[in-house]
């Protein structure tokens, strides 16, 4: 039977975009280079009009270029029209690439919104808001448990706050007497006691001057300014 009717061939796949893209390509190629030999052709017979005189060899010459000049013309539409196939190829091509991501992103969306249901079945929002409260509870019997070991025990509870006010008051009185006097404390500022020299009526330092004897603030003195010593007098 498969002598007589033969074996039935499996079709080929149909080609892609991207091969039809490339084999277009190609093709626009080998146009090119024809295109570029006939312009080195053009360029030869320019200047063999050039340099012919006028008349029938130079008519030749010219019918030769004009054939050549409509063979680029020809080839420059085919490369025109193979161009507008490769851009209509890449568009489609856009399009399907395109439409390949629409279809990932909505499995994987699709995928997502099935996980998200699946997790949001195991959480509830009123376990959150008791979850919320019963941390909320521990979190004020910590602090006041924080505040219960944080009590003093020496510090009685029957304390007049205004009272340790008044003392505060005065304290800061105090300090602010001390500072006066351009900021100097009263311990560093000077002595403003009367001069106890003047008290005891003491006579003044020598000058290291020879003062003659004579008397000083109604007293005795000697030659260098010292109280004179009395002379007892000397019975024989």
């Amino acid at each position: 039977m498969r002598r007589v009717f033969g074996v039935k061939k499996d079709k080929e796949p149909p080609p892609s975009l991207n091969d039809a893209s490339d084999r277009i390509n190609k093709r626009g190629e080998t146009v090119d280079e024809k295109i570029k030999r006939l312009d080195v052709e053009l360029a030869r017979y320019k200047e063999q009009i050039k340099k012919t005189r006028p008349g029938p060899a130079q008519e030749a010459v010219k019918a030769r270029a004009m054939r050549v000049l409509k063979q680029k013309r020809m080839y420059e539409g085919q490369r025109d029209m193979l161009y507008n196939q490769t851009f209509n190829l890449d568009q489609v091509a856009f399009a399907s690439e395109g439409i390949k991501d629409a279809q990932q992103t909505m499995s994987a969306l699709k995928s997502a919104n099935k996980e998200l249901k699946g997790m949001m079945k195991t959480v509830k929002i009123q376990d959150i808001d008791n979850l919320q409260d019963e941390m909320m509870d521990m979190m004020d019997i910590s602090n006041e448990i924080q505040e219960s070991l944080g009590r003093s025990y020496s510090v009685p509870d029957d304390i007049d706050e205004d009272e340790l006010l008044g003392e505060l008051d005065a304290l800061e009185a105090d300090m602010g007497q001390e500072t006066e006097g351009a900021g100097v404390p009263s311990y560093l500022q000077p002595d403003n006691e009367p001069d106890l020299n003047e008290e005891l009526n003491l006579p003044s330092a020598p000058s290291g001057h020879a003062v003659p004897s004579g008397r000083v603030n109604n007293q005795a003195v000697d030659e260098f300014g010292f109280p004179a010593v009395p002379h007892a007098s000397l019975r024989s």
